[in-house]
């Protein structure tokens, strides 16, 4: 039942947080750091004491199965695997940081804000540990409605162009996926005779044929809208800048991972045959995803809409490594998720930082900050370090890892794809010139990183140091997935 608690818990966190705005009885920012704090507390302490269990060929170390909708085949089916539980983390720290991150930035209905902001994050964990398909997509749907409020009624001047753009791609591509899940399940009724959603039940259904591939296809284009990889990725910079600071974080830190988690978790191995065929155009769209984001961020002027960018040019790093189909890319991927997560969420930090003290997010307007803003500057600085692939930092690890794999796979897309890592130094320096070094139009003097604004971005220094230094635990956290046939 722990894995319902880790849900449950942020679920009521949220009403509570909305509860006590109302009610003036609390601080509802000082209920949501306590309920992530214990939800982390659930999670680590289980991962200490848990033993695993054996089911389909793979570890896991924790499963719940019971009975939903019987007649449909549809069970509520919960499970947490060394993946899961990275990317748990991954999710519970960075909402954490979102939360810091929008202390002073949230004026209005501050409840409300953090009842979305925790129902997003309950919606998150639900999709990481969801196995049976239908219960997915409902966590999957959970996960977008409280984002879409969460741009559209605190984020900025287009506001609500982007929070319904960013609904409709979603949305649409989440629908495609209900048919393909729906269709599936429907194929598997025909030559088994046994109506189950179950992912374990569909992991071992031997179909084949054209139709088989265009369900594939189903999954593979919902997930890839949410990572995003080229050409579905529009939505992308238009909901980054428009967010709030925490939607920011959130989304690239946690929501863009989901994608990436249901190409390793469902696409690849519900259909491995389609997806072994379907690999070079998979990592052809990641080398143009990794070439035309680093490509578009450079001619950026909006400090949010090149973080956008950048991540579309990361993520395209791990479609990459998720399709290479050997071990190398594998980790790669993994390590990418995590190490972007702490990198653009930093970035993401303190742009929203900047915005809420100079009121733009033009880097015209920028520059010199470095007098007047040194802790920003050097910790700005190591983040931009760092998403360029510094040696000895998270990053490094993670695109060596893919492009080592990739390089078995494929070694022109792998060429191809390495330019990215001559192309990312490029708009970091320009980050850095523009706003720390450069002459603004309007002279001005910006205030400090505060204590609170340190402390946060000295938490995911210290493991962007730690990941790149010592990755191993990860790689041994996570294993392999054996049903992805990675050697």
């Amino acid at each position: 039942m722990v894995l319902v608690w880790l849900i449950l818990i942020l679920f009521l966190g949220g009403i509570l947080a909305w509860l006590a705005d109302r009610t003036r009885l609390a601080d509802p920012r000082w209920i949501a750091i306590a309920t992530i704090l214990i939800d982390l507390l659930v999670l680590i302490s289980f991962s200490l004491s848990s033993s695993s269990v054996t089911i389909a060929g793979q570890e896991w170390w924790a499963t719940l199965d019971l009975p939903w909708i019987p007649r449909f085949g549809i069970h509520f089916i919960l499970a947490m695997d060394g993946l899961a539980f990275l990317m748990l983390l991954l999710t519970l720290f960075l909402g954490l940081i979102a939360v810091l991150s929008s202390w002073t930035e949230i004026k209005k209905s501050s409840g409300f804000f953090h009842f979305n902001l925790l129902w997003t994050l309950a919606g998150v964990a639900g999709v990481f540990t969801a196995l049976d398909l239908f219960l997915f997509f409902f966590f999957w749907e959970v996960m977008l409605i409280p984002m879409y409020f969460i741009i559209a009624v605190w984020g900025h001047e287009n506001r609500t162009y982007a929070a319904i753009k960013f609904f409709i791609f979603t949305q649409a591509s989440g629908l495609l996926m209900l048919l393909a899940m729906v269709a599936l399940v429907y194929f598997n009724y025909q030559q088994s005779g046994q109506l189950s959603f179950s992912y374990f039940d569909l992991l071992g259904a031997n179909l084949s044929g054209a139709p088989v591939f265009w369900l594939m296809l189903g999954f593979f284009i919902a997930f890839v809208v949410k990572l995003p990889g080229v050409p579905l990725h529009t939505w992308l910079p238009d909901a980054h800048t428009q967010a709030p600071t925490a939607g920011s974080v959130i989304l690239a830190g946690i929501l863009l991972k989901t994608g990436a988690y249901g190409l390793i978790r469902f696409c690849v191995p519900l259909f491995p045959e389609e997806s072994v065929i379907f690999a070079p155009t998979a990592m052809t769209l990641g080398v143009i995803s990794i070439i035309y984001g680093a490509l578009v961020a450079f001619a950026q002027t909006d400090i949010k809409r090149l973080i956008a960018y950048t991540s579309i040019s990361h993520m395209g790093f791990v479609l990459l490594g998720v399709y290479a189909f050997n071990s190398q890319g594998y980790q790669g991927a993994v390590m990418t998720m995590l190490a972007h997560g702490m990198t653009s969420a930093a970035l993401f930090a303190f742009a929203g930082s900047v915005q809420q003290r100079i009121h733009t997010r033009d880097m015209r307007e920028m520059g010199g900050f470095w007098g007047s803003a040194p802790k920003m500057g050097a910790i700005v600085m190591f983040f931009s370090i760092a998403a360029l692939g510094m040696p000895g930092l998270a990053n490094f690890i993670g695109e060596f890892l893919v492009l080592l794999g990739a390089f078995k796979a494929n070694s022109w897309i792998t060429v191809v794809a390495a330019l990215g890592l001559i192309l990312a130094p490029i708009y970091s320096l320009v980050v850095i010139q523009r706003i720390f070094h450069g002459k603004p139009l309007v002279p001005r003097d910006i205030s400090d990183f505060s204590s609170r604004e340190v402390l946060m971005m000295g938490m995911m220094m210290l493991i962007t140091i730690g990941l790149g230094l010592y990755p191993q635990p990860v790689m041994e956290t996570v294993g392999l997935v054996l049903q992805m046939g990675v050697s």
